[in-house]
Order: structure tokens, then C-alpha cells, then sequence
């Protein structure tokens, strides 16, 4: 099951299980639409893969299996490919 983390990786903006904007790689490496398309060239500066929209998790479904409360933060990587 997807972990369905709450944070750009990139930026750090809120990205809730509903968000549309939400990109994620093989790994779950998670990040919003612009930051994928601007600052990292689609490219997931962690594992070097490639994004595709995050699902969403139907909302009946949340309470039995929630998201992730764990922020990943690190701008340091951000536009720098691996």
C-alpha cells in the first residue's frame, strides 16, 4: 500500500492524500507537479527514475489506512539529478 506522504519533498508544500498535484516515483519518492516538471526535469533526483501521478486514496478508505505523517524535506537535492 502506498504510503501516501504528506510533502513535497522538494519545497516541503502540503500535499494531503486528495492533492492532484501529487508525483511520485518507483520508491515513493514524492514531490508536487512543479517541482517535478521545473526543478527536477521529471527526473527523481533520488533513484534517477522517472514520476507518474500519485492515486488517490478514496476518502472511505483513509480512516482504515492512513497516510504517512512523515515529512521528507531536502531541498539539497533539488534540480540535481541522480
Amino acid at each position: 500500500m502506498l504510503a501516501l506522504r504528506p510533502s513535497c519533498e522538494c519545497c516541503d508544500k502540503d500535499l494531503p492524500p486528495a492533492a492532484a498535484d501529487a508525483m511520485i516515483c518507483t520508491f515513493e519518492c514524492t514531490f508536487c507537479r512543479d517541482c517535478v516538471e521545473t526543478k527536477l526535469g521529471g527526473v527523481c533526483p533520488n533513484c534517477g527514475g522517472n514520476f507518474a501521478p500519485r492515486p488517490i486514496r478514496p476518502a472511505g478508505k483513509l480512516a482504515k489506512n492512513p497516510p504517512s505523517t512523515t515529512r521528507v524535506f531536502k531541498p539539497q537535492g533539488c534540480g540535481k539529478a541522480a
